[in-house]
């Protein structure tokens, strides 16, 4: 099983490709919770050059009520993560599945509801 949902995206630059994930991700009903640029963290801490590297911590809040209510401590692997980096020939996407990400919890309403956030997860991905 794929851990992440991924696309590359080749018409356009990162800002471009990261406003259009946020409005994607959006239309799917997901808020940005965290955002790391990884690029400027590894230059501040390490003064490491690396290509553009965003994380995204998104949350869809009425899945992760849902979600919370069946396991309360799921707080652990949430938010989903969505990256953005600069790959040769674009801007790769890859959000975390969260199905994958649960196979160690034994529940399935659970599962049931990741499949769920998974499939919201593609088609924001997809949108993009």
């Amino acid at each position: 099983m794929a851990y992440t949902i991924n696309r590359l995206i080749a018409d356009a630059g990162f800002d471009a490709v990261d406003a259009r994930t946020r409005a994607a991700l959006g239309d799917k009903g997901f808020g940005i919770l965290t955002e790391i640029d990884v690029k400027a963290t590894m230059k501040k801490k390490l003064d490491v050059d690396m290509p553009a590297y965003r994380i995204l911590g998104a949350c869809n809040p009425k899945m992760a009520h849902q979600a919370i209510g069946m396991e309360p401590r799921l707080g652990a692997m949430l938010p989903c993560n969505v990256i953005l980096r600069e790959v040769d020939g674009g801007i790769e996407v890859s959000a975390i599945d969260p199905v994958a990400s649960m196979q160690a919890i034994d529940n399935a309403a659970l599962h049931a509801v990741a499949g769920q956030v998974r499939d919201l997860l593609a088609e924001a991905v997809a949108a993009i």
